[in-house]
């Protein structure tokens, strides 16, 4: 991707259309003023290059404002004439961060789909879970997003997806709980819709 001058400030693909962002040295201001607000000198030199590193990592971090998860998908699915009942993928890394602290959620996804007429090469998946993550949302969103992409993009007959994290503002401020894991589960299609298809996927999700 050409250098822009404000990374964040990209089209999002299938999010409402925003106002334009502040431009990258409003941004580093921005961080200036925050470094300033904790009691630290942002002058210092261990911290003068600070607001360019925060917002080269935001650009990073939030990249998923820019990548639509279904095209991820789109691109790469094969027509197939006949593939297995279900497919698999286990314990897919995962970093977001949540949209009321702007915290890091750490966890996996473990996704599963009863295949249509496409097949999803798996490393697409990767993208596309990825790509969903590296927003600013609640888990509860992000887990039906990443259902919604894969049922929608490859024309699944059911999608399962089940998401275990740790919040660090949970963790690491507040409560403090350390070692508390959050699951959200999403079902579309057939394993919401038929009893033993659901308790089918969810039993070789759960099985390790």
């Amino acid at each position: 991707m050409a250098p822009r001058d404000n990374p964040l400030n990209e089209p999002q693909p299938g999010l409402p259309a925003r106002a334009a962002r502040p431009s990258e040295a409003e941004l580093r201001d921005a961080v200036r003023i925050l470094i300033a607000g904790i009691g630290d000198d942002p002058a210092r030199e261990g911290l003068v290059d600070t607001p360019d590193r925060v917002v080269r990592a935001y650009g990073e971090w939030f990249v998923g404002y820019r990548i639509d998860p279904a095209e991820v998908l789109r691109a790469g699915r094969r027509r197939v004439a006949g593939s297995a009942e279900l497919v698999v993928l286990r314990n897919v890394p995962l970093t977001s961060h949540c949209d009321h602290h702007i915290a890091p959620i750490l966890g996996t996804v473990d996704l599963a789909y009863a295949p249509g007429p496409y097949l999803a090469e798996p490393e697409d998946l990767c993208r596309a879970v990825d790509a969903v993550a590296r927003r600013m949302q609640s888990q509860e969103t992000m887990t039906v997003q990443i259902a919604r992409a894969v049922e929608q993009a490859i024309e699944a007959r059911g999608v399962a997806v089940i998401v275990a994290a740790q919040h660090l503002c949970m963790t690491t401020r507040g409560v403090q709980q350390t070692g508390a894991v959050t699951v959200t589960t999403q079902l579309l299609g057939a394993f919401r819709d038929d009893s033993m298809a659901r308790q089918e996927v969810l039993a070789l999700l759960r099985r390790r």
